[in-house]
């Protein structure tokens, strides 16, 4: 499935320093947090997700948080970590790396509003390396995958999350929407 989705990603313009990558898919609730950037000089070359498990008759939320690790272009010793907005739920996943370059495009696994029934928004993140290597997060199963972002250039060295604060009465979600920025050369 995932080659399908790469179709689209080689029509598309390359993106430089300073454009930002999103997706179409993403869910409507919550507020944008605050971006986050990689040092000067580092890229982003890998990622996690801080994912709450399936919680049974219980109130799901699938995705609560991405976090990015900052290195240089030439070695994996990391720089930075760096997030954005984070919700409360969950643990963290296993880190996933690009095994040679770096992210440059991405996906997100997003399950649709059920009205009435238990919303869980983002459930897994896919990104492409510049390598053409997909990589994918250790995520939940619930929705589907929509079409892949724009490409960045040189990489990717900002996130900014967009999270829904805890609803105490009501179905939380957490993370519901990303989007990343461009690096320089």
């Amino acid at each position: 499935m995932f080659s399908l989705l790469v179709l689209p990603l080689l029509l598309q313009a390359t993106l430089t320093y300073g454009e930002w990558i999103s997706v179409p898919n993403g869910a409507q609730w919550g507020e944008w947090g605050p971006i986050q950037r990689c040092p000067p000089g580092t890229v982003v070359k890998s990622f996690n997700l801080k994912v709450e498990r399936s919680q049974g008759s219980g109130d799901d939320t699938s995705v609560n948080a991405i976090r990015l690790y900052c290195t240089s272009k030439t070695d994996t010793n990391i720089k930075a970590m760096i997030s954005s907005t984070e919700a409360r739920w969950g643990e963290w996943t296993p880190v996933t790396w690009c095994p040679k370059g770096y992210p440059i495009s991405f996906a997100l696994k997003v399950e649709k509003p059920k009205g009435k029934g238990d919303d869980t928004a983002v459930n897994n993140v896919k990104m492409l390396c510049s390598d053409g290597k997909p990589i994918e997060a250790c995520g939940n199963h619930w929705g589907e995958y929509g079409t892949m972002s724009g490409r960045c250039t040189h990489g990717i060295c900002a996130v900014q999350t967009k999270v829904e604060n805890p609803q105490v009465e009501g179905d939380d979600t957490a993370l519901n929407d990303v989007k990343f920025e461009c690096c320089a050369a």
